[in-house]
């Protein structure tokens, strides 16, 4: 059997795992603990998002005419992907959040929704709230000015009953 068809299945895991996702995030782990690397592996887990090490030859034969082609200057190295299907700003999030308390970790760059972004970029995506709290927020504010207008309302009616 040729290595090209041993490989074949690899690289077909890999496009199967990108096909359809909103993120995925390129990282160095070179220098993680085996406790570190799984406490990693448990919070991204919980978060949707799956993480895999692979060889940097076969994600950049996976990723070869796809959106996720931007990533191939960050495949030097020792490298894990983390996907995400549907929260685009997980992956950074939960990576971002680690990486503060493990220096080893290292993110090298990522695509959201189609679009390349370095190191910087991701530390950016990071920092925006999961889709769950954006909403929370925009209804809590649409929710206020009407909870503020029916205490008003109250208090007119509360105060026209004890003048009468």
């Amino acid at each position: 059997m040729a290595k090209v068809e041993l490989k074949q299945p690899i690289v077909d895991e890999i496009s199967e795992l990108l096909n359809g996702a909103a993120t995925a995030v390129v990282v160095d782990y070179r220098g993680l603990t085996v406790a570190e690397d799984t406490d990693l592996r448990r919070q991204l887990r919980e978060a949707n998002v799956v993480y895999k090490v692979y060889k940097n030859t076969m994600i950049k034969r996976a990723i070869e005419g796809t959106e996720f082609e931007g990533l191939s200057v960050n495949l030097e190295g020792p490298t894990a992907i983390a996907v995400c299907k549907d929260d685009a700003t997980a992956a950074a999030r939960v990576l971002s959040k680690f990486a503060k308390g493990a220096e080893a970790l290292e993110i090298k760059g990522g695509v959201v929704e189609g679009t390349y972004y370095d190191a910087a970029g991701m530390q950016q995506i990071a920092s925006i709230p999961s889709r769950d709290v954006l909403i929370s927020k925009l209804l809590g504010s649409i929710q206020s000015p009407i909870a503020n207008f029916a205490r008003v309302i109250k208090q007119i009616a509360d105060k026209n009953e004890e003048a009468a």
